[in-house]
């Protein structure tokens, strides 16, 4: 039985309070989810994947991943690019002003992004990934990079990026124990992590494969990282922050997704608000057993008073955490 080591985690000049972390997820980490997985223990949130170059034509959906306020207590943005002028430049544009953190995608393996030049795209040119670090490090704000173990399963080289990214000036590396090929299934190389891990000094955050305490601790014991992780299993469970940190939560899930709906119907329209809400829902219903028949009647919800109806039939008999 492995042991976990939770503990306080120092980014450049920041003091995290916790070394577990939740990945940036499309549609889903936005200011709202961000601020409950806070709640529930997490040292850092990152929001959505930022396209840079949308960020330059000020696209008005780009602009909404960028919600933030006072309350969020360590901001962090994640940006996709694959232009080290335009990467730099809008690092340091007034969109970005708040956040304290910027987190370069260096990890999608989506094809459209890949061949694009963006994304894990940027594994295989050690230059312009070292370029983009340095710009971006030029705002004055806090830099790190998310990657994976490699391309192609026959040529793995998490320990040779880390060194260019820490070489670049990054403040922490997370590194997704898959290659790009792997996509999102398959076993992870922890081994690739904890090469990685002895071959740099920045904090090296492992990532990958972790749906469980349990998960989590072999992870750290593996592979000797300074932190965690947590990506889809945070919207199926997200109280696994307060699991691994030791922080009561002391709510139930309905709780939990009724303070989600008002504040995400605070900040977003109600188009926003009802998306969102139904995805969440959705990944926390998956091991409820019974709630089968109410699924397509939250996705046909078309208010929120409608939604919040099915919502409670759903997590009525959710116990707290």
């Amino acid at each position: 039985m492995h042991t976990i080591n939770i503990r306080p985690l120092r980014v450049g000049g920041l003091l995290l309070p916790s070394n577990v972390l939740m990945a940036p997820l499309a549609g889903y980490t936005c200011y709202p989810f961000r601020m409950l997985a806070y709640e529930l223990g997490a040292g850092l949130c990152f929001t959505e994947m930022c396209s840079a170059n949308a960020l330059k034509y000020e696209d008005r959906a780009t602009n909404r991943l960028l919600i933030t306020t006072p309350d969020e207590p360590v901001k962090a943005v994640q940006l996709l690019g694959g232009n080290p002028a335009v990467m730099e430049r809008m690092a340091k544009s007034p969109f970005l002003e708040a956040f304290d953190i910027i987190d370069i995608n260096m990890g999608c393996p989506v094809p459209n992004v890949f061949k694009s030049g963006e994304g894990s795209a940027l594994m295989q040119d050690a230059k312009r990934a070292a370029a983009i670090i340095r710009g971006c490090k030029r705002s004055g704000k806090v830099v790190t990079v998310k990657c994976r173990v490699g391309i192609r399963e026959n040529e793995l080289f998490a320990a040779a990026f880390a060194r260019v990214c820490e070489d670049a000036g990054a403040d922490m590396i997370t590194i997704h124990g898959r290659s790009r090929s792997m996509m999102y299934d398959g076993e992870p190389h922890m081994e690739e992590i904890a090469h990685a891990k002895a071959a740099v000094s920045i904090p090296v955050i492992a990532n990958g494969g972790i749906f469980s305490v349990e998960d989590a601790a072999r992870m750290m014991a593996y592979t000797g990282a300074d932190g965690i992780m947590i990506a889809r299993y945070g919207l199926e469970n997200p109280f696994i922050f307060g699991e691994l940190t030791g922080k009561p939560c002391g709510k139930p899930a309905l709780t939990l997704l009724s303070e989600q709906m008002a504040l995400a119907a605070r900040h977003y329209d109600e188009t926003f608000t009802l998306r969102y809400i139904k995805k969440l829902a959705s990944y926390m219903m998956k091991k409820r057993k019974g709630t089968k028949r109410y699924k397509e009647r939250m996705y046909r919800s078309g208010s929120l008073d409608e939604l919040r109806e099915v919502i409670g039939l759903i997590f009525a008999d959710n116990p707290a955490c």
